[in-house]
């Protein structure tokens, strides 16, 4: 075998081996699920086949290693590090084969989506370093959406002679079977040999080709030589079929074919021998692909239970399989790719990780993407994406898109601009009615999109600032003439009678349905800010469209509603809520009004009151993010901010009671979501009071950011870092309802807030940076284009050198906030590779 140039993977987190036990790195593509790689380099949570499966492990799915000596000194061990207690169990550890050989000493090292494993053992001649991931390159979503997992195995010969090594992956065939529903049915497996790769297909005879878990896998490699297989395991009693295996592979790393049992979920097994000189290294490369067509919709139309045919009513697919024939067809095209689409990768990761940025907020930023590549998420046949709000162990978590969670997250528009697009068309084109009213839970297939017929203030107020947000973004002034109409109907619709500013005083009044899956009664920060920031971005966008009328109205409505907010609910030190009830039920516009709200409309429950709340300056924040400026009186919201800090940020959790979820506790350092410090607790407040989310710590810890202060958001940020380390929870899994929480991703604002990073592509173009106190080295992406920029201060100037990595950008200015502007490149571009040095002077 000839010897390869391994390459060095960046690493921003190490995990010891007392912090592996909840670590689980998701490896598969945005829209195709995932199978996770597991702390001690088991591969856990198999969610491929269009659902989660939290807990799913294929029968007998796993690697181990032979070695043998020249001296003849040979041992096998599986390719993980030990179990970690605890152990008991009715029969015996529950963990697949628990009972086999492991490493000694294990070590997760990561830089979302990387993640390796080092393993090694005084009974083994070398040391093993476990690679995988999935190719993630921001604003290329199609490279980043490969349903594949690349694991390559590096192993380094410690000792003085030549150690003859094998490898071998083993794999069920559980096609048909996604570990809550269905059944493996005349089951087969090939052995295939194509240009670049050998392996094994898993496919079926059986399963209906219109079930949800009809598909294929495979497991290749690209070896060239030393490669032997089985295409099925003996059929033996006692577990003994385990045992032939073992006894097979161990004897001298290779193995010798079985005949097919006749069983309906045959195993598969591929190994890989060669040689490794004294204290050199080798590497062995597999790739896991799936493919699994028949995504159904999360709101079926047809019962499951009737006859296949009639379930293509709740067909939507999946985009990822539109583009391949199956998962032998994935494996050739991502093997022909793999070297650029792995380097591409690794630029962009050690670009992020090289930036002037903490620890934690590159972790915190970097590692919930992992929620685009989950089953939180996916991409429906016609390409565009779709979300859960989050996993639960084995169904998605509270469907549709949802506008009020998925307001939050700012990864997709920021790293994969037209997805984004996407999903703006999808609420405004699709899910928004002829009166306005946003549908803030979308059904599919999408003619059924409206169906939901319920408003979300916050939701869909917050999706008129991200059509804002994505038009300065992409510079797409056609897009936005497509889809204005709709957003002026969901800003027109709040002024209805029964509606939420029924008055067009520019307050929030009505009944507020909100991301607190309850109804506020009366005025409150949350939705008024919200509101503030649609109208602001309502604003801009139609007097760029040039209606003027409109625009002034916008104006009017935001500068009485900022006014009043400020006068009346601004208590000195934090806003408020002022609880309005209604007349009656028909007083309430229809579809405001879900009903897991206040049952006692005279004196409703679930009110915020005089509650500080963590998530009041939401509104504020997102205007931050969108370049909208202020909506409130700036030192109120500082001092508002200081009083989160003081009243709702806990050292310790070890006195506060908390009745509901639990996502930190003990002696954990975390913010609450409410607080009360003068007392006036409703006798039943909004039900999440007293918990704590990560995706709301993440919000105001980066809008504290935005203000300046640094230290209190990045201590904030910390503590909820803390609480991720691998040993007490997933690093890649903040969880609110549900796993893979897409809420989290509000982390990725903190990169923004940082580094002042802001873009616009109307009028030329215009990159923002905010003025650096010292040298800098900011990571920067705008959804289409992505690259670093360096700052280097002097007494009367920053000289600025901006690179592009990917894509290409236009800009005819590069503005340093409140300090200067230099004129961009003369072609008014910049592409692939190109950069700019500018020496910008103090105004």
């Amino acid at each position: 075998m000839v010897q390869q140039t391994i390459p060095t993977w960046p690493v921003l987190t190490q995990y010891e081996q007392d912090q592996l036990t909840c670590v689980a790195l998701p490896l598969g593509g945005i829209g195709t699920g995932s199978v996770a790689l597991g702390g001690r380099g088991n591969l856990c949570q198999w969610e491929v086949m269009n659902r989660p499966s939290h807990h799913f492990i294929p029968l007998n799915t796993f690697f181990a290693l032979y070695t043998r000596t020249a001296s003849g000194k040979s041992c096998t061990k599986v390719l993980e590090g030990r179990l970690q207690p605890p152990y008991g169990g009715p029969h015996g550890t529950p963990t697949p084969n628990a009972g086999l050989p492991r490493f000694r000493f294990c070590q997760f090292e990561a830089a979302y989506p990387f993640g390796q494993v080092l393993l090694s053992d005084p009974h083994m001649p070398v040391n093993v370093r476990l690679q995988a991931f999935n190719p993630f390159i921001p604003t290329d979503a199609e490279k980043s959406g490969l349903p594949v997992a690349m694991l390559r195995f590096v192993l380094t010969n410690a000792s003085d002679e030549v150690v003859t090594s094998a490898i071998c992956g083993n794999m069920q065939n559980f096609v048909g079977w996604d570990g809550v529903a269905g059944a493996p049915q005349q089951n087969r497996n090939d052995y295939r040999r194509g240009k670049s790769i050998q392996g094994i297909y898993f496919f079926s005879r059986g399963v209906h080709p219109l079930a949800e878990q009809f598909g294929s896998l495979a497991l290749t490699t690209t070896a060239s030589e030393g490669v032997s297989y089985r295409t099925a395991w003996a059929k033996l009693g006692w577990n003994d079929t385990l045992l032939d295996f073992w006894d097979d592979f161990s004897t001298d790393g290779q193995l010798d074919e079985r005949e097919p049992s006749g069983v309906e979920d045959p195993q598969g097994s591929l190994a890989i021998r060669l040689d490794i000189p004294p204290h050199e290294e080798r590497a062995i490369t597999f790739l896991l692909t799936w493919h699994f067509p028949n995504r159904q919709t999360w709101t079926p139309h047809i019962p499951a239970e009737n006859d296949k045919e009639s379930r293509n009513a709740n067909h939507i697919g999946n985009y990822y399989t539109t583009l391949s024939q199956d998962a032998w067809d994935v494996a050739v095209r991502t093997a022909e790719q793999l070297p650029v689409l792995e380097a591409k990768t690794v630029t962009f990761v050690r670009t992020f990780c090289e930036s002037s940025l903490p620890t934690v907020v590159k972790e915190a930023a970097l590692y919930n993407l992992s929620a685009l590549r989950s089953q939180t998420t996916f991409r429906t046949e016609d390409g565009y994406l779709f979300g859960w709000e989050g996993c639960n162990d084995t169904s998605g978590s509270c469907y549709g898109s949802c506008t009020h969670v998925w307001n939050y997250e700012q990864a997709t528009a920021f790293l994969f601009g037209k997805l984004a697009q996407g999903m703006r068309e999808v609420e405004f084109l699709h899910g928004t009615n002829d009166a306005g009213l946003m549908s803030f839970r979308i059904n599919l297939p999408l003619d059924h999109a409206t169906e939901h017929g319920l408003a979300a203030a916050d939701g869909q107020m917050g999706c008129i600032m991200k059509l804002y947000r994505d038009w300065q973004l992409s510079g797409d002034h056609s897009w936005l003439q497509k889809l204005w109409p709709k957003a002026r109907q969901a800003l027109e619709f709040c002024w209805q009678p029964g509606g939420w500013d029924a008055d067009q005083d520019g307050v929030m009044e009505g009944c507020q349905h909100n991301t607190m899956d309850v109804e506020y009664y009366g005025p409150n920060p949350q939705m008024g800010l919200w509101y503030l920031g649609a109208l602001r971005a309502a604003e801009e966008m139609a007097y760029s469209l040039k209606e003027l009328e409109f625009a002034r109205r916008c104006h009017k409505l935001y500068s009485q509603g900022s006014q009043w907010i400020d006068t009346h609910l601004y208590n000195g030190e934090y806003y408020e809520q002022k609880v309005h009830p209604p007349l009656n039920e028909e007083s309430i516009a229809p579809g405001l009004r879900l009903g897991t709200g206040a049952h006692n409309l005279a004196h409703p429950e679930y009110q915020l009151g005089a509650g500080c709340l963590i998530d009041q300056l939401v509104g504020q924040w997102m205007a931050h993010i969108c370049n909208l400026g202020y909506l409130v009186e700036p030192s109120h919201v500082r001092t508002t901010l200081s009083s989160i800090m003081r009243y709702n940020f806990q050292k310790s959790l070890a006195q506060h009671p908390n009745h509901m979820r639990t996502y930190a506790l003990n002696d954990e350092a975390a913010f609450l979501m409410c607080s009360y410090p003068h007392g006036e607790r409703p006798q039943q407040p909004f039900p999440y009071y007293s918990e704590v989310m990560t995706g709301f710590e993440h919000t105001v810890c980066t809008h504290m950011l935005y203000e300046g202060f640094s230290e209190e958001g990045i201590r904030g940020i910390t503590a909820v870092r803390a609480r991720y380390t691998g040993g007490n929870r997933n690093p890649f899994d903040e969880a609110e309802c549900g796993s893979y929480y897409a809420r989290s991703m509000a982390s990725w604002a903190a990169v923004l807030a940082l580094s002042g990073f802001h873009y616009s592509a109307l009028n030329g173009g215009a990159v923002y940076f905010g003025q650096p106190q010292r040298d800098a080295t900011y990571f920067w992406s705008n959804g289409y284009a992505w690259g670093n920029c360096t700052l280097h201060p002097t007494e009367k100037e920053v000289e600025v050198v901006l690179n592009v990595l990917y894509g290409e950008i236009t800009f005819q200015r590069l503005i340093l906030t409140d300090f200067g502007e230099g004129k961009g490149p003369e072609t008014g571009m910049l592409k692939q590779g190109e950069s700019i040095v500018l020496q910008v002077a103090r105004n």
